[in-house]
């Protein structure tokens, strides 16, 4: 089993305990050089809200990888406190809890998200 394969499996079972909660959804996504995050709507599938290091307002200010993600945890947090929600499930789409990921999730609670 691969790296690619083992995240993959990682991401099924994450989802499928996430899908009995049916709840909002902070669905992270990474890459080598960037980093998005997206609040879903389990029950329709939609995107409410989204924020990554590519959007046009973060180019240029990223202090480091680690301190983007944690830029794009609270502009996320704002985001959802502003629809009005304020409870989600971190969905970290079979990525390790450590570096980007764990400072996104420690902005987003910063920003007054509860998980």
């Amino acid at each position: 089993m691969n790296k690619k394969e083992t995240r993959i499996r990682r991401t099924k079972k994450l989802r499928a305990s996430l899908k009995k909660k049916e709840s909002l959804r902070l669905c992270v996504s990474r890459s080598l050089k960037n980093i998005s995050v997206q609040l879903i709507d389990c029950n329709n599938g939609t995107v409410l809200a989204s924020a990554s290091t590519n959007q046009k307002e973060f180019k240029g200010k990223n202090g480091g990888n680690i301190e983007a993600a944690k830029i794009i945890g609270e502009t996320i947090a704002a985001k959802t406190i502003k629809l009005g929600y304020k409870k989600v499930s971190f969905d970290r789409s079979g990525f390790k809890y450590h570096g980007r990921v764990k400072a996104l999730a420690e902005g987003a609670r910063e920003g007054g998200l509860e998980f």
